[in-house]
């Protein structure tokens, strides 16, 4: 039982963290940091459980995590008196597939450097689609899942 726990804290705590840092560069209030690093850390702990307990994809796993932290971010607003986007947009932020993205810009570029070889550029190309498809279709799962609380729940929003 402790096996798993311990590396979902993990998560948790280091999404935590790095929410703090996306949400220091819009210098928000000091009373938005607890609030947006549990969001966070909440949100990317529900994305872990799912994908590596129940096997869901990331983008689904993503955009559940996503939800998660709209439908919180939504009292903690009204709690700390903050519109809900400061809390919820710097808690999104740590479940961008960031390695995908790299993994993208690295095979467009061998592509680019093998494109003599239509093996070796058919295979980076593959990559390349591939890669770019996971990002994107992660992302706009995140934005669309952050949203959708947003959207339906006005009258619980801070403004």
């Amino acid at each position: 039982m402790l096996d798993l726990i311990i590396p979902i804290l993990q998560d948790g705590s280091f999404a935590g963290i790095a929410a703090i840092g996306f949400s220091s560069i819009s210098n928000p209030p000091a009373r938005v940091f607890p609030a947006c690093a549990l969001i966070a850390a909440v949100g990317h702990m529900v994305r872990f459980v799912l994908m590596t307990m129940f096997g869901f994809h990331l983008p689904i796993a993503s955009m559940i995590g996503a939800i998660a932290i709209g439908l919180l971010a939504l009292p903690a607003a009204k709690c700390i008196k903050t519109p809900a986007e400061c809390i919820s947009f710097p808690a999104l932020l740590p479940m961008v597939p960031g390695m995908y993205a790299y993994r993208t810009i690295q095979a467009l570029v061998q592509c680019l450097a093998n494109s003599s070889s239509e093996p070796i550029f058919l295979h980076f190309s593959y990559v390349l689609k591939s890669n770019w498809m996971t990002c994107m279709t992660t992302i706009i799962a995140m934005v669309v899942g952050v949203l959708l609380p947003l959207i339906l729940f006005p009258k619980f929003s801070y403004r």
